[in-house]
């Protein structure tokens, strides 16, 4: 009898929750899941999830803002609508099976920072993601011939856009559950698997420190005794933590948050210089300040300097200086904010000559918009002060309530949103010269000169740009041509739907331009889409090179080589569809977005899916090598 009640208690309480979750959908998230709203998950999409990531996603992800006014019962009760699924007590998927992990002296092997690596986002300090040709081991005449060697699948995820880092024989990557893997660059077996707070996008950098102790392992063992020098592992997540771990052992060494605003996120890869970890700070915000309830806007951009030893900030530079002050009520009587904005997005680059720090930065997310937003930083590497500036578009206050039905908080519809996701280039010229070169959204590619205060060199535009356009997450260069790879995805209408979807037949392509003189050197064009569904032609994802390859992932699943000569293409792989995968996991490609391949020691590491702005999902990192050997 007492179980036939506890059974009934469930079932009503899952009815319940059923009844009260759909209500809560329709008012609370609707809006922007079921019509298509940029980089909201479609209501499709949330369905293949765990209620655990959803609710993940309300109280500590990018959704913390719209759900502030619902109560913990509510909240989970919209994740355990929208995905069909009960709440578990705890959620283990993305422990690895014990057949996944390394056995024998595979798992205590570890090289010195000399060799064959790929190290934070651009493989080098100044962002050009290229790779020479010792490192890369990898010909173009070898290229038509990569093949996948392995597979590995992110459990229970719809996105694959973290930067692959390669050091000494291992794969650094981080997932949209914030588990941080390090795999076998050979076999794809797990060495360790660490549990951030939030999904880790950016690039793991690994170089030797001395730490400070206790050193926390995984297990929860503290090991005590004298400082010694280890190879640490660095990255951010999008909660805003920075992380400091062993990178043999997966062992935690720090963890410091680099902003107080509870929407501060660290999508941009760290960066290592003589003892000191730079780290770029972004926000959710400008998603968050949408509704008319919201405050919008009260966080501001910003590069910090860390004691890599110990995680102590030594400085701390905000994009905007003034903290954001009351301006004006709303429509609804909600008080509005600023200066706010101008995070920044993407890798600094290091200048060692001249002892600075370079950044861009994105927009405003409130009025009135600020002199640092849309712009290039120079910054004393020692002080973190501001020594130039240059802004490329000016008065560009923008949040996403530009985007939909009710604007109350727009600050200024007819702004752009033209913000740099785009890291500086730091590039050697010859003769002396020298040139800081990075796409924009706007559509634009800018050269300045960096030792004459920003001026510009020249400036190129690749396209239309937009909310989705321009160069997305950034571009290549050899020394000799700057690669850029084009998005400009145009959302569409749905027929009878206020939904939109990314238009299949516009957006992408791929060009090559003189570093000295910024003259078009070669254009080619993107690849139909055909019928594939959820398919757009934009080129989003980074750019990597190696002498005479230019590697360029596309929305519409396919990776590309292209020939540094004439832009002839000389690979091309479908990634869309199933694969088994050593750690056993479902797994399929889709979309790239974000992050581009990591090339080192003759084998192409590149994650696939991004199921966001039409895109196609996916959850995996393909390891490609010479005929798959």
């Amino acid at each position: 009898m007492k179980s036939y009640f506890f059974a009934l208690l469930v079932l009503t309480s899952a009815q319940a929750f059923a009844q009260d979750g759909a209500a809560l959908y329709r008012r609370d998230c609707a809006a922007c899941h079921d019509m298509g709203v940029d980089r909201a998950p479609s209501r499709d999409a949330l369905q293949t999830m765990t209620a655990e990531r959803v609710l993940a996603a309300m109280e500590s992800g990018p959704m913390i803002s719209m759900a502030s006014r619902d109560s913990g019962a509510d909240r989970r009760a919209i994740a355990q609508y929208i995905t069909g699924k009960p709440l578990s007590a705890r959620d283990l998927s993305t422990t690895p099976p014990q057949s996944a992990m390394c056995t024998g002296n595979q798992s205590g092997l570890w090289a010195p920072l000399t060799g064959k690596n790929w190290n934070g986002w651009g493989a080098n300090k100044n962002n050009t993601r290229f790779q020479d040709a010792n490192a890369a081991g990898l010909t173009a005449a070898q290229a038509s011939r990569l093949k996948v060697k392995w597979a590995f699948g992110f459990p229970g995820d719809l996105d694959a856009n973290a930067q692959p880092t390669v050091v000494g024989g291992r794969v650094f990557v981080g997932s949209q559950s914030g588990t941080v893997y390090s795999l076998s660059a050979d076999t794809g077996c797990v060495h360790w698997f660490f549990k951030a707070a939030a999904a880790v996008r950016g690039a793991v950098t690994v170089e030797m420190i001395i730490p400070a102790l206790p050193i926390i392992r995984p297990s929860g063992e503290v090991i005590l005794g004298d400082a010694q020098q280890i190879y640490a592992a660095f990255f951010g997540d999008l909660a805003g933590n920075v992380y400091a771990l062993d990178a043999r052992t997966g062992a935690e060494v720090w963890r410091i948050k680099a902003d107080a605003h509870p929407l501060a996120r660290v999508v941009g890869s760290v960066v290592f210089h003589d003892g000191r970890l730079y780290v770029p700070v972004a926000s959710a915000e400008e998603t968050a300040g949408a509704p008319a309830t919201y405050e919008c806007c009260k966080f501001r951009g910003s590069v910090a300097a860390y004691n890599a030893g110990n995680g102590k900030q030594i400085w701390k530079t905000y994009t905007i200086s003034e903290e954001p002050k009351p301006t004006k009520k709303n429509a609804v009587g909600t008080q509005l904010y600023g200066p706010s904005g101008a995070g920044v997005w993407s890798s600094p680059a290091i200048d060692p000559l001249k002892n600075v720090l370079y950044a861009t930065t994105g927009d405003n997310y409130s009025a009135p918009a600020s002199n640092m937003s849309d712009s290039f930083l120079a910054l004393d590497r020692e002080t973190g002060k501001i020594l130039w500036s240059r802004q490329m578009t000016t008065g560009d206050a923008w949040n996403t309530a530009c985007r939909l039905t009710d604007k109350t908080n727009c600050p200024d519809t007819s702004a752009p949103d033209f913000d740099f996701s785009s890291p500086p280039m730091l590039i050697s010229l010859g003769n002396g010269k020298r040139a800081l070169v990075a796409g924009q959204k706007s559509g634009m590619v800018h050269a300045l000169d960096p030792d004459d205060g920003g001026k510009i060199l020249w400036q190129q535009r690749v396209g239309n740009g937009g909310t989705l356009g321009g160069v997305q997450w950034g571009s290549s260069t050899d020394g000799t041509n700057v690669y850029v790879a084009l998005s400009d995805i145009v959302r569409m209408n749905i027929p009878n739907s206020l939904g939109s979807n990314a238009d299949p037949k516009t957006g992408g392509g791929l060009f090559a331009f003189s570093l000295k003189t910024g003259e078009r050197v070669w254009y080619t064009p993107p690849a139909p889409c055909g019928t594939r569904p959820r398919c757009s032609p934009a080129q989003s994802a980074a750019v990597s090179s190696v002498p005479g390859v230019v590697f360029s992932g596309s929305v519409d699943g396919h990776l590309r080589g292209y020939s540094t000569t004439d832009g002839k293409v000389i690979f091309d792989f479908d990634s869309v569809g199933p694969y088994k995968t050593l750690n056993e996991v479902p797994a399929r490609g889709g979309s790239f977005d974000g992050p581009g391949p990591a090339i080192a020691g003759g084998m192409v590491f590149v994650s696939s899916g991004y199921a966001r702005a039409g895109g196609i999902p996916g959850n995996v990192l393909l390891a490609f090598s010479i005929d798959g050997k």
